[in-house]
């Protein structure tokens, strides 16, 4: 199931893009008017994706795309008269991810929206494989000072101390992080 959320303080341009994201494919079209309902509606709906207005009442786009943003990491394109280059750079830093100028060309709106739904996804595979790295690096930092202990401590090589936290850990059946963490806990 695909939702989105748009927001435009004008009627005809919601209805006009609901219809749009309908025969698009979209299984939820949530609507709202004002930036500060777009993120309450955002927050609690949880969208695949958001259209927002940069003019807009209560709160403009850019600074609704900025408190979303904050809870969700959820693509958002930007739909607007204007973007001048204090626009754009607003923009950049809220994290947008297309522009859509009005008035809205029907063939614009699926690439922009399948760009920015794959972005979206490969930042957060990029994510993901920073995480893994990150968890690697300190895996290999704690067995690294485990095996120095072991050095130290029992007088063995390094090929020796690893080897002996790789015998410990498939005679216990766990990880070698497991088993450094035990051995520095030893001290």
């Amino acid at each position: 199931m695909k939702s989105i959320l748009i927001c435009d303080d004008e009627a005809y341009i919601r209805m006009t893009l609901r219809q749009m994201l309908l025969e698009l494919g979209f299984d939820e079209v949530m609507e709202c008017a004002d930036g500060k309902r777009a993120v309450e509606t955002a927050l609690a709906g949880y969208p695949d994706i958001i259209m927002l207005d940069v003019s807009m009442p209560e709160m403009d786009g850019l600074s609704a795309a900025v408190a979303i943003r904050k809870k969700l990491k959820v693509p958002i394109i930007l739909l607007t008269n204007c973007h001048d280059p204090a626009t754009v750079k607003r923009a950049a830093g809220a994290g947008i991810a297309a522009f859509l100028t009005k008035p809205l060309r029907e063939q614009d709106l699926l690439p922009a929206i399948e760009i920015s739904m794959a972005h979206a996804r490969e930042v957060d595979g990029l994510k993901e494989q920073i995480y893994d790295l990150q968890e690697l690096l300190e895996n290999r930092k704690v067995i690294s000072q485990a095996k120095g202990m072991l050095m130290e401590r029992e007088h063995l090589s390094e090929p020796e101390a690893y080897r002996k936290l790789q015998k410990l850990a498939m005679d216990q059946r766990k990880t070698l992080r497991q088993v450094a963490d035990g051995v520095l806990r030893v001290k």
